[in-house]
C-alpha cells in the first residue's frame, strides 16, 4: 500500500443551482494530482471541530499538506482584522491548527502551502501582515492574473535549508496572495524571499520536514519539473518517516 497524504479540505457554499446555500467539502484537484504524481496516495481532510477526530484524522496519515484558502483570522495572531482582511473562517482555522500541531507532535512531514504557510506560521506563534500594501518595501505584483502555472516573479533562497538544496540560490514562482508572514513564528526560520523582502518561505528548525511555501507549486507541478520535485522532495521524508515509525 502507498503512503497516505492528508490534504486539508475546506467548505464551498452553492451560490446558485438547485440548492444555494449547500455548503460541500473541497478542496482544489491540483493538490490531488500534484499528490498522486509524487508516489501519495490522496485524502481529503474536511474541517471538523472534534479534537478527537482530528487527532485520529493526523494518526490515519503519513504525511499532511495544508491546502491554501481563506485568510487567516487575525484574532488568532492577537490583531483586530483591518477592512483589506477578507472573510474570517473561523472554524477552518482552529480545525487545522489542531491538525498541524498532531502531525507534527507525531512526528510526521508537513508541506504548508499559501494559506497553509500562514496558518502554519500563526499556529506556532508567528502574526501576518494583512495586506501586502501594509509591507512599505513592497513592490512585487504578488497576485498575478496570468496562467496559474506561469512563473510570474523570483526569490531568493537560504543556503542550508531544504530549499536550497532542491532549488540553489534562486526559482521562479507563480504569486497568489495579498498576505504574508510578519514576525516568524518560534522555532522556524525564513529559507526564501522575494527580491521586495516578503517571505516566500519558512522551515521548520531540526529535523524534521515542515516547510511552508508561499507560492502554489501544486498548480505548477505538471508543468515544471522543478515545482513537482518539491512534492517528491516531501514524499522522500514521507517515506523515511513511516520507515522509522515501522522500525520501532
Amino acid at each position: 500500500m502507498g503512503f497516505l497524504i492528508g490534504i486539508s479540505g475546506s467548505i464551498i457554499v452553492d451560490q446558485g443551482g438547485r440548492f444555494p446555500g449547500y455548503k460541500r467539502a473541497y478542496v482544489n484537484n491540483d493538490y490531488i494530482e500534484s499528490t498522486a504524481l509524487s508516489g501519495g496516495v490522496p485524502f481529503i481532510l474536511p474541517v471538523l471541530k472534534d479534537e478527537e477526530m482530528i487527532k485520529a484524522q493526523a494518526e490515519s496519515i503519513d504525511g499532511l499538506i495544508l491546502s491554501g484558502g481563506q485568510d487567516v483570522n487575525p484574532l488568532l495572531y492577537g490583531e483586530e482584522p483591518t477592512t483589506k482582511t477578507g472573510s474570517p473562517f473561523l472554524a477552518r482555522d482552529q480545525s487545522e491548527q489542531l491538525l498541524l500541531k498532531h502531525v507534527i507532535d507525531q512526528g510526521k512531514p508537513v508541506l504548508a502551502i499559501c494559506r497553509g504557510l500562514q496558518i502554519l506560521n500563526v499556529a506556532y506563534g508567528g502574526t501576518l501582515y494583512q495586506d501586502m500594501s501594509d509591507i512599505k518595501e513592497a513592490f512585487i505584483k504578488h497576485d498575478q492574473y496570468n496562467n496559474t502555472s506561469d512563473p510570474s516573479h523570483s526569490i531568493m533562497i537560504k543556503d542550508g535549508t531544504r530549499l536550497h538544496d532542491l532549488y540553489g540560490n534562486q526559482a521562479l514562482i507563480n504569486s497568489f496572495h495579498h498576505q504574508a508572514i510578519k514576525d516568524v513564528a518560534p522555532g522556524f526560520e525564513v529559507s526564501a524571499w522575494a527580491k521586495d523582502g516578503v517571505i516566500e518561505a519558512i522551515e521548520k528548525q531540526g529535523d524534521q520536514f515542515v516547510v511552508g511555501v508561499q507560492w502554489h507549486p501544486e498548480m505548477m507541478a505538471k508543468q515544471h519539473i522543478s515545482m513537482l520535485n518539491l512534492f517528491k522532495l516531501f514524499m522522500e521524508h514521507v517515506k523515511q518517516s513511516a520507515g522509522k515509525k515501522v522500525s520501532i
